[in-house]
């Protein structure tokens, strides 16, 4: 029987790290979103921020929800070397997943607004 947990461990730091990313670039992109929205649908300005403020919720609980459901299918943690491996592998999965989910919304509303424009 080992001392350390490491999975409870590599759980605690994946959490943090996650949380850390996902709240940053969720902020980068509400931010920067509203411009992006503003100029798709320049006479609308309270359309564009309820817009944006929506996709930023359904961000967080997307990748939030996500990150959480991921803890279950981790492997039996043993040593410090598989602790990094996880962590890095589960990490880079959910950056993924944001890069993704980042240019399909940009990709669909730019298709959304100018299909409306025609």
């Amino acid at each position: 029987m080992t001392l350390v947990n490491y999975n409870i461990l590599g759980y605690i730091i994946f959490l943090s790290i996650i949380t850390f990313i996902i709240v940053v670039v969720g902020k980068i992109c509400y931010r920067n979103g509203n411009i992006y929205v503003s100029e798709l649908i320049p006479e609308h300005a309270e359309l564009c921020h309820q817009i944006n403020k929506t996709l930023l919720v359904g961000y967080y609980l997307v990748n939030i929800g996500y990150s959480s459901m991921t803890l279950i299918y981790w492997k039996d943690i043993l040593t410090i070397q598989q602790l990094i491996e996880t962590i890095s592998v589960k990490t880079s999965i959910i950056a993924f997943i944001l890069c993704f989910l980042h240019y399909s919304n940009i990709y669909i509303l730019t298709n959304y607004i100018q299909k409306l424009i025609k």
